[in-house]
C-alpha cells in the first residue's frame, strides 16, 4: 500500500514541479444593448511554489523507501 502511494506521490510531485501553475478563465458581460452583446474573457493564473512539488516528491520517495523494509 505504501509503495503504491509513494509512486503516486512521486508522479504528482514531478507534475507539480514541472507545471508550476494552473489557470482558469472567467467571462464578464461588458455591453448588453438589445441583440448586441460584448463579453470580456480574463485569464487567471494560480501559481504554486516549486518547493511544494519538491516536498511531495520527497514524501513519495520516503514512502517508497520505507515500504521496502
Amino acid at each position: 500500500m505504501s509503495k503504491t502511494l509513494g509512486i503516486i506521490l512521486i508522479v504528482i510531485g514531478l507534475i507539480v514541479g514541472i507545471w508550476g501553475a494552473f489557470g482558469f478563465q472567467t467571462q464578464k458581460k461588458v455591453v448588453d444593448i438589445g441583440p448586441i452583446e460584448a463579453t470580456k474573457t480574463t485569464k487567471h493564473d494560480v501559481p504554486y511554489a516549486p518547493i511544494f512539488g519538491g516536498l511531495i516528491l520527497i514524501g513519495g520517495v520516503v514512502l517508497l523507501v520505507s515500504g521496502k523494509r
